[in-house]
């Protein structure tokens, strides 16, 4: 997982850990076992990497709830 995360540095990503927890934000940093992430509202996330179970790339565009017309 570290090497994997380590080369998506500067891209958004989707996580999804142990349990129920899922994130989204760029990764910033990843070392001591640990990634950094910040947020859309630039705010940073610490994750340990041996409680990620999947990561992907996110998707460019924003969901937002709402009726299609």
């Amino acid at each position: 997982m570290n090497d994997l995360l380590s080369k998506m540095v500067g891209k958004k990503v989707d996580l999804r850990c142990e349990g129920s927890a899922s994130l989204r934000g760029e990764v910033i940093r990843v070392e001591g076992g640990v990634v950094q992430l910040r947020d859309s509202e630039d705010k940073t996330c610490f994750v340990s990497l041996d409680k990620i179970v999947v990561v992907w790339e996110a998707p460019d565009e924003e969901h937002r709830a709402g009726f299609v017309s």
